[in-house]
This record gives structure tokens, C-alpha cells and sequence, in this order.
């Protein structure tokens, strides 16, 4: 007889500049199912904020799992789909790492611009303690990629199926 086991599905969220997409690019590479909510289609502009499109959400993690699901995004609208998740795990790192960053960066132009920049700082001063507050899990980025991802793919293993 087969027992299908029932794979997790996790959030990765955080502020600009923390490493979301390049952990969820390396999480990938290591063969696990991965969805950057920041690609197209994933995302409608409703008056001025970035939100998820729900059903498109929903249908995703509705679909069977044959492997854990990662999904990377910070919305104002994920918390609609927390209980959905069955991890949340807040990627942060010090402000000056994430200025570096975002400096650096050449896959996202955001952050660029000082009305930019003033609007990463307040993000996270306001945004990042609510995301704290709902997360299951807090990783810090500021050390070497390989163990960030080991970090959070090992988030997986103390997930019940």
C-alpha cells in the first residue's frame, strides 16, 4: 500500500535586501519546488500596494506536493494565507548588510534612489517586527549563503507530516 506524505509548504519573507531571492534560488538548485511570488503574475497593484493575487495563491498551495514548497514574498496580504504555511520563516539581516546589498544588487533595481532607501529603513522599523511576530522561525542572513539555506531547508526535517 502507498502512502502519500504530506509535503510542507513554507513562507520565506523579510525586508528588501535580506537575501530572500538568493536563498530561493540556491533552495532550488538543491532541487526543492520553489516560487518567488516577486515574478510576474504573482503580484496585482491595488491602489499603490504590491498584494497577492489570492486565487492564484490559493491554486498554489491547494496543487499536491511531491517535495516541501518554498514560497518567497512580503506582501501586506500574506497574513491572509499564514495558517496556509506550515512555516514561516523571517530572513534578516543587520541594516548595514542590507544596504550593502542592496548596493550591490544588480537583479532588482529597487533600493536604489534615496526615497527608496528611506523607504527600505522604514519598512524595516515598521514592517519587519509584525512580520517577527508571525514567524515560526527568524534566520539570519549575515553569514555565509551555504549555511543560511542549510538553515532553512533544515526547517523542513522538524516539520510532522
Amino acid at each position: 500500500m502507498f502512502v502519500m506524505t504530506r509535503h510542507p509548504a513554507i513562507l520565506v519573507t523579510g525586508m528588501s535586501g535580506v537575501g530572500k531571492s538568493t536563498v530561493l534560488t540556491e533552495l532550488a538548485r538543491r532541487g526543492y519546488a520553489a516560487v518567488d511570488t516577486d515574478d510576474v503574475g504573482w503580484i496585482e497593484v491595488i491602489e499603490g500596494e504590491p498584494l497577492w493575487r489570492e486565487t492564484v495563491i490559493e491554486e498554489l498551495l491547494d496543487r499536491p506536493r511531491e517535495s516541501p514548497l518554498f514560497v518567497q514574498g512580503t506582501v501586506a496580504n500574506q497574513g491572509r494565507f499564514y495558517d496556509r504555511f506550515d512555516a514561516i520563516v523571517l530572513l534578516s539581516a543587520p541594516i548595514e548588510v542590507v544596504m550593502e546589498r542592496i548596493d550591490r544588487r544588480t537583479n532588482n533595481p529597487f533600493g536604489k534612489s534615496a526615497q527608496e532607501r528611506a523607504q527600505i529603513l522604514a519598512d524595516i522599523s515598521e514592517v519587519e517586527p509584525l512580520l517577527r511576530q508571525a514567524a515560526t522561525h527568524e534566520v539570519s542572513t549575515d553569514r555565509p549563503l551555504a549555511e543560511v539555506v542549510d538553515t532553512v531547508a533544515g526547517i523542513v526535517e522538524g516539520i510532522p507530516r
